[in-house]
């Protein structure tokens, strides 16, 4: 299923998520995958965070309270409709989006076709086996982009298909709070989230499993 996306009506659900350290790790290291592209189109790109680690970036996101925070380039848009014309990006990057959509195919190939020849495509998605030291309270429902399926779902656009995933204690929550705010941003209500922080031991170290999927032709 689709993840819903609620970041007009619950910004703060984001941004719980995007100022953690290990976030700001996912993109510092993609950045420096990017360093080499001239023109970059970071598709659902939220408030910044690609952009303020690579500044050739143009942001696009449906979400105008994310692009009001996003600095200059930034373009209103929908990953299945990219309104830019065929070949005018060096890459095109999708970090935590597309399993925001029914079809992740169909903003896959818009990537492919706003990609230059030679260009790169860079998908980040998590694991369904992500945190699995919550999973007495918490685990990750299936989605239309989890790390399982991803290489293939890019393969089936691209012919050369790069993974690198990650697997490793990554992430620490020193009490309950952070917990109940951890939660939150896994679209757990927040006095359900509190309710099920109650049950966890404190401090706990998150193993996070994911993956950057690369794809050229």
């Amino acid at each position: 299923m689709s993840v819903p996306r609620d970041y007009d009506v619950n910004p703060r659900r984001f941004a719980l998520g995007s100022r953690s350290p290990a976030a700001r790790a996912l993109y510092v290291r993609l950045a420096e995958r990017l360093r080499p592209f001239a023109r970059v189109l970071d598709v659902g790109c939220g408030d910044g965070n690609l952009r303020a680690e690579s500044p050739q970036v143009v942001g696009l996101d449906g979400s105008m309270t994310m692009l009001r925070a996003h600095p200059a380039p930034r373009v209103m848009g929908e990953a299945a409709a990219l309104p830019f014309r065929d070949g005018c990006f060096d890459a095109v990057t999708a970090v935590n989006m597309l399993y925001h959509l029914p079809d992740p195919l169909l903003a896959i190939r818009e990537a492919r076709r706003v990609l230059r020849p030679g260009g790169l495509f860079v998908a980040v998605t998590r694991s369904r086996a992500d945190s699995p030291e919550l999973a007495e309270v918490w685990r990750p429902a299936a989605t239309t982009f989890d790390a399982e399926e991803a290489p293939a779902l890019v393969g089936e656009v691209f012919e050369r298909v790069e993974v690198e995933s990650w697997d490793a204690p990554l992430v620490t929550l020193g009490d309950r709070a952070a917990v109940r705010d951890y939660l939150v941003t896994r679209f757990v209500e927040p006095a359900d989230a509190g309710e099920r922080a109650s049950r966890v031991r404190t401090p706990l170290t998150l193993t996070k499993r994911g993956a950057y999927v690369y794809g050229s032709s």
